[in-house]
Order: structure tokens, then C-alpha cells, then sequence
């Protein structure tokens, strides 16, 4: 055993030796195995921070949330399934809240275009959401200042308004330090009171608008305008993560029965709740990672044939050492080891030096402003895994040289000139 350590160590040595022998060749051979690495630990870096973007919002709105949608059956004839039947009312919403015992709150939410102005700016075409006072709980919305929506505002359909920060910013609402709250905004040429600022959701960056801004008026005014097609969805807060089950069941029936749809008939709306959501962009983005990877890692493959012809040359460079060696008693299994051996120990500095400028390049992803990367990092298995990827190629390509040096026959390789 110490025997084979002693070798295994010399062999290393002797490998290391070389490599700063040839320092200017050793790095171009090994620069296919650094940016192969370096490549892959980036790319993955940049998904596991988006990954951890997004899951910390997802989680953040808490595993008791379900939402509803409106959802027309596959295959299903139009004229059985027309899409008058299929959208959501409110009327359905009322019925969730007094039918569905593990249902805490539920709010319809429903988005209206409308011209959105202030005292110095005008927003064209802005979706104005309709919320009864529950959404504040069941979707987690704190108010930084004022008050939420009550009762009464939805009863007596008053002309007030919430707006998140973004709004505020955008609209140039605080004055004289008032922060938006009992500023006058005109939404659809209506006057409107803002009775509050609520947060801004960071996961609205994920949507089609660029803009931050949210303004919220209660349903009831919302209801108002509607006509024609519109988009109705609803969303309720289970009395706990552990009844979200149950209350997603108790929906589903409620659902049913007010819709009056038979038992063989499909459902014409979905119920989600949101560790549904979570479970799928896990593996959605366990697959993107991996798919990733494998095409980024076709570097490492390419750098793999520059070692096995870096090393070939090396073999034919030091034909009369390998004679001299066999014929003062080196075994060819000596030989082979020691050439393998060269091999793995280029790929695998080439690897740590690809992992330094993968983490710097993960580091400098998360300096970017608004690319929301924050969380970018190398974990510790991707560092493992390309250690160990790197080795892997050094063994695959390095064999072929280190066999063909080890069968050199001693007498020849001592001619050889």
C-alpha cells in the first residue's frame, strides 16, 4: 500500500514537472477543458439564481393559497361549452365563501383597461384591478400605509383606490411627503381617492408588462364597466396548509353543483394551488439545467481530443524515456499509470482553474443590475460533478496515449531518434 502511494504521488510530481515544462502548450491543451467548465458552472450558476428567484416568490404567497380559473374542457363541443359558461361570476365566489368550511377568504379579481392620470402624468391602457377586501389576506399584500379596502367600500361601490410603490413612483404621487396616500387620481376620467399604498410584487417581473405599477379599485366599481368578454379569476386562502387539500376538493364541489354540471360531465374551471406550481418549475427547471449543461459540457469533449493529442505527441516526444524506464525494470502497467495519470492531472487543474472563473462569472451576475440574479451560485454538487467530469475525460481520452505507451516495445523506443 505505501508502495502504490509512493508511486502515485511520484507519478503526480512527475506529471506536474511537465505541465510546467510546457506551461504555454499544458494551458493551450487544458483551455478547451478551463472554458468547458467554466461555461457549464456559469450557465448553472445563472439557473439555480433564477430557480431561487423564483421559488422564493412562489413560496413567499405560502402553500394555503389556490387559485381559480375559468377553463374551457379539451375536445369538448363549443356550443355544449360555450365560453359564457365556463368563465367565472360572482356570484360563484359568494357561493365558495359560505359553502366551503376550510376556506378562510376568497376574492375575484378581475383586470379593467383603463387611462390611468394624474396631476403630471398619463398611462394609457393600465389594467385596473377589481378586489374585494379578503384579497389582502389571501394573497399576503401588506399595506405600507393608509388603510386596505373594507366592507363598505365594495357595498357602496366608492370611488377609492390602493396603489403599490411602483404606481406612486411612476405617477409622481407623493407630494409634499403625503407617500400617495389622499392623492386624487383620474381612472377612466373618474376621480378616484388612493386610501392606501400596498407592496410591490417582485414577481410581476416575470409578466408581459414591464411596468411595476399596480392600482387595485374595489369589485364592485370594477363591475361596473364590465361588458363584453373579460377575464375573471378567484383567489382563496385555506384555513392552513394542511387543510389545502380539503379546501381544494370542497371548491371543486361547489364549483360543480353551482354550475349544475352532471357527473359524467368535465370541469369547465380549474382549481390550483400553488405547491402545484412549485412542483412543476422544480422540474422544469431541473430539466432546463440539464439540458443546459449537457450542450454547454460538449466544450469539455472538444478539450478532451486536445488532450488525447497533446498527449500522443507527449508519448512520441519521450519514446527513448519510456525505453529507458522499461528497460532499468518499469512494468508496462507503470507506464501506463504514469501517462494516465499526466492526463488526469491536466484535466483536473484545467477544471479548477474553469471553477475559479465560473464562480467569478457567477459573482458577476449578481451585479447586474435587473437581471434579478441575486441569488446566482455555484452549488457544491456542480463543483463535484465538474471535478469529477474533468478526471472523467482526462481517463477517457488519456487512455488511448497511455496504452499505446505502455505496449512500446523497450528495444525500438531506445533506437527511437
Amino acid at each position: 500500500m505505501k508502495l502504490s502511494g509512493f508511486f502515485f504521488l511520484k507519478s503526480v510530481s512527475m506529471a506536474l514537472s511537465q505541465i510546467w515544462a510546457n506551461k504555454a502548450r499544458s494551458f493551450l491543451t487544458a483551455l478547451g477543458i478551463i472554458v468547458g467548465v467554466a461555461s457549464v458552472t456559469a450557465v448553472i450558476a445563472a439557473l439555480t439564481g433564477l430557480k431561487a428567484k423564483v421559488l422564493s416568490e412562489f413560496e413567499s404567497v405560502g402553500a394555503a393559497r389556490l387559485y381559480v380559473f375559468p377553463n374551457r374542457p379539451d375536445n369538448a363541443p363549443r356550443t355544449k361549452f360555450p365560453w359564457e359558461k365556463c368563465r367565472l361570476n360572482v356570484n360563484e365566489a359568494r357561493a365558495i365563501m359560505e359553502q366551503c368550511p376550510s376556506v378562510k377568504g376568497i376574492s375575484p379579481i378581475v383586470d379593467v383597461p383603463m387611462s390611468v392620470e394624474s396631476d403630471s402624468e398619463l398611462i394609457e391602457g393600465m389594467s385596473v384591478s377589481g378586489i374585494w377586501p379578503a384579497w389582502h389576506d389571501a394573497v399576503g399584500r401588506k399595506v405600507l400605509r393608509g388603510r386596505p379596502f373594507s366592507a363598505i367600500d365594495v357595498d357602496t361601490a366608492r370611488q377609492v383606490a390602493l396603489v403599490n410603490q411602483a404606481a406612486v413612483d411612476e405617477l409622481k404621487l407623493d407630494r409634499e411627503g403625503s407617500g400617495g396616500v389622499g392623492e386624487y387620481v383620474l381612472l377612466g376620467g373618474r376621480r378616484f381617492l388612493v386610501v392606501g399604498v400596498v407592496e410591490t410584487l417582485q414577481a410581476r417581473m416575470f409578466g408581459m408588462n414591464s411596468s411595476q405599477a399596480e392600482i387595485f379599485v374595489p369589485f364592485s366599481v370594477a363591475e361596473k364597466v364590465l361588458s363584453g368578454w373579460y377575464f375573471m379569476q378567484f383567489v382563496a386562502l385555506a384555513r392552513g396548509p394542511e387543510v389545502a387539500e380539503e379546501a381544494q376538493a370542497e371548491i371543486e364541489y361547489v364549483m360543480r353543483r353551482t354550475r349544475g354540471l352532471q357527473p359524467g360531465d368535465p370541469d369547465t374551471f380549474r382549481v390550483a394551488a400553488i405547491d402545484q406550481y412549485i412542483n412543476q418549475f422544480k422540474s422544469m427547471a431541473a430539466g432546463v439545467t440539464a439540458i443546459a449543461g449537457g450542450i454547454v459540457g460538449i466544450s469539455l469533449l472538444v478539450g478532451g481530443i486536445g488532450i488525447m493529442n497533446i498527449m500522443l505527441v507527449s508519448v512520441s516526444e519521450r519514446t527513448r524515456e519510456i525505453g529507458l524506464r522499461k528497460a532499468v525494470g518499469a512494468t508496462s502497467t507503470a507506464i501506463l499509470l504514469q501517462f494516465l495519470l499526466e492526463a488526469v492531472t491536466l484535466t483536473v487543474l484545467g477544471g479548477m482553474v474553469g471553477l475559479v472563473i465560473g464562480k467569478a462569472m457567477a459573482i458577476g451576475l449578481t451585479l447586474i443590475p435587473g437581471a434579478n440574479l441575486e441569488k446566482a451560485d455555484v452549488p457544491i454538487w456542480a463543483i463535484a460533478v465538474s471535478l469529477v467530469f474533468s478526471a472523467g475525460v482526462g481517463v477517457a481520452f488519456g487512455m488511448f496515449p497511455a496504452i499505446k505507451a505502455s505496449r512500446l516495445d523497450p528495444i525500438e523506443a531506445l533506437r527511437h531518434e
